[in-house]
């Protein structure tokens, strides 16, 4: 990862840490959850040299990015302003920017086209289409009639009752227990289930070291 520079920026009342490399058109890379900026780090030094400005922050709530104790400040407004507040200030020379999205990145992707067509010239979003706003059903409601209450948004809801299982179970077990998920089908988390017994290995695949 030489040559890829960090550095925390204050944007819409929160500190915000972005990794960035290259000169040239800038894309802005939106990491999925539970990760980070380390996600992009391939497309970060693939992209830079090919002429490329590579823009990766942690999101809100995220790595290094100040995470706010209040939910009703991560509002997809909260969120899409802070990605408007670090283009001010990192790429305050572009009217507009490349934006690449994935899972959690990929929905904020959406919603920063919707809000803000005129600071994104192209879109490039993965594995979360996009869903229109549905006047007739709260989405956390949807959620649970179609997947029921282990569906893990759904178990996010009360502040730390999944973390205090989380701690229980051991947060390297918990970790590599998402980036190695091969269920098809939604991702549930059982209550005290999750992922397994702790003591049953986790057999991580080839592209992913235990590093």
């Amino acid at each position: 990862m030489e040559g890829i520079e960090h550095r925390i920026i204050v944007v819409n009342g929160i500190n915000m840490h972005v990794a960035e490399k290259g000169k040239g058109p800038s894309i802005l890379f939106l990491h999925g959850f539970p990760e980070l900026w380390y996600s992009w780090r391939h497309q970060i030094n693939a992209f830079a040299s090919l002429g490329y400005r590579a823009l990766a922050p942690d999101l809100r709530g995220y790595g290094e990015t100040e995470a706010p104790g209040d939910a009703s400040r991560y509002t997809y407004l909260n969120v899409v302003g802070d990605l408007i507040g670090l283009l001010d200030v990192v790429a305050a020379e572009e009217e507009q920017v490349f934006v690449v999205g994935h899972d959690w990145g990929a929905l904020i992707a959406w919603w920063l086209c919707m809000f803000r067509p005129d600071r994104v010239k192209a879109l490039v979003n993965m594995s979360v289409v996009f869903n229109p706003r549905n006047p007739y059903g709260k989405p956390l409601e949807t959620l649970r009639a179609v997947y029921g209450e282990d569906y893990y948004i759904c178990r996010f809801q009360e502040p730390g009752v999944i973390e205090a299982e989380f701690k229980e179970r051991g947060y390297e077990r918990i970790l590599k227990g998402f980036f190695t998920y091969r269920t098809p089908g939604p991702l549930l988390l059982p209550k005290r289930k999750c992922f397994g017994h702790p003591d049953t290995p986790v057999s991580l695949p080839l592209w992913l070291s235990e590093e």
